[in-house]
């Protein structure tokens, strides 16, 4: 009997250790926290990337000049990782925005204004006065693009504890001027993480 009063305990005491070990807890972090769980790339990363090629264009087009209109082709992805790059160009595209130094054609709603132009026009439901003016629409002066790089390296295998892993990105950005086709302006950030983990572990 006590033997089976014992067990049960014993089961209770583990239920009870495996409920608390499970338990998810949380908070909330700044954004300008520096956090890596791994040598994999992340929000952190994002914005040491941004903020490395939002400061050096804004030398290159100093405030009081005139404002270049910009339109984005993206950011390549050259990497093993599924990482949207549109958010680094999103990101970039609102700094500079912010800083009143470029104008940005909106490339996702071009197919949206041509369908708007065409029911204001062909519908019959719009006033004429009302109409939006056509042939109006700004002209990019310059194209911003960019590639993502990495290369991923692993501690050779030999009889550790732990292994190393080590993680390197380079984003390269560059303004290609539309009237010329010539490359106008290039910059590129580098980073590089080195990762410890347990050859045994959760």
């Amino acid at each position: 009997m006590k033997s089976i009063i014992g067990k049960g305990l014993f089961i209770i005491a583990l239920a009870v250790f495996l409920a608390a070990g499970c338990a998810t807890t949380t908070r909330n972090v700044s954004v300008n926290e520096e956090i890596h769980y791994d040598e994999a790339y992340d929000f952190s990363d994002k914005k040491q990337i941004v903020d490395g090629l939002v400061d050096p264009l804004l030398r290159r087009f100093p405030a009081g000049g005139r404002q270049p209109v910009v339109i984005i082709y993206g950011v390549a992805n050259r990497t093993s990782e599924h990482i949207d790059t549109s958010g680094i160009t999103d990101d970039i595209r609102e700094q500079l925005l912010q800083a009143g130094r470029f104008r940005f054609l909106n490339e996702t709603q071009r197919e949206n204004i041509a369908n708007e132009l065409d029911y204001q026009y062909n519908s019959g439901m719009v006033d004429p006065r009302q109409r939006i003016e056509q042939a109006r629409q700004a002209g990019a002066d310059y194209i911003l693009s960019g590639t993502l790089r990495s290369i991923e390296k692993k501690e050779p295998k030999g009889i550790r504890l732990k292994k190393k892993y080590l993680n390197y990105y380079n984003l390269s950005l560059q303004l290609t001027d539309l009237r010329t086709g010539l490359i106008d302006w290039s910059h590129s950030v580098e980073l590089a993480r080195e990762a410890s983990k347990p050859v045994i572990g959760w």
